[in-house]
């Protein structure tokens, strides 16, 4: 089964079943950008909008971005608002989406499923303002060590999602190939047990 399909079935209970790395996503998100300020912002891997709504409440035009056309049509259920829109592309081919400039770019849980970062830094900068930013928050390598991927049960059975481990070291690589600086890093475990293995890795790069 594709990714997008993939996706598209999970559309339906993607809110509701129990999902640690969307639950844990979304605060590290909330934590990194509450004290930052945005107006214009390109959200990738809109999903089913858990995102969504909190930084349209910070931000005055937002543009979330999904290729799952199921996951979507759930977002758009939950946030109507004049300054937020959507459209349905996948990120892997040109950004041919939009022709604005933002203040930051969002990317959650999606680059598991992208082989090449190299050219989604390189697209990030070009839609980027002047030292615009782009925030990342991806599972954690050490945790794909594991043999962890996206993954859901559905009648029965369990659909393990085709997955690309990205190293450390290639997040910072494409960054700073592409015109991005680290301004933060940081990890995300489970209940804060900082003895566990880090559930999750955000970044924040700052375009040169």
């Amino acid at each position: 089964m594709s990714i997008e399909n993939a996706y598209n079935q999970w559309a339906s209970q993607y809110d509701s079943m129990e999902n640690k790395t969307r639950d844990l996503e979304k605060l590290a998100k909330q934590k990194t950008l509450a004290s930052i300020d945005f107006k214009s912002v390109l959200e990738l891997g809109c999903g089913t909008g858990k995102n969504t709504e909190w930084i349209s409440e910070k931000a005055s035009y937002v543009l979330a971005i999904d290729f799952s056309e199921e996951m979507i049509a759930k977002a758009k259920e939950k946030i109507i608002a004049d300054h937020v829109f959507f459209a349905n592309a996948d990120i892997s081919k040109p950004w041919n989406f939009t022709k604005e400039k933002f203040d930051l770019a969002t990317c959650s849980l999606i680059l598991e499923h992208i082989q090449n970062l190299d050219f989604v830094f390189s697209e990030a900068f070009k839609v980027l303002e002047k030292e615009g930013l782009f925030y990342i928050c991806e599972l954690h390598p050490f945790k794909q060590y594991t043999g962890s991927k996206a993954r859901y049960e559905q009648d029965n059975k369990l659909h393990v999602l085709e997955c690309y481990t990205h190293h450390l070291s290639e997040y910072l690589d494409a960054a700073t190939k592409n015109g991005f600086e680290l301004k933060l890093i940081d990890e995300w475990f489970d209940s804060e047990d900082r003895t566990e293995i880090p559930r999750l890795i955000s970044f924040l790069f700052k375009k040169h």
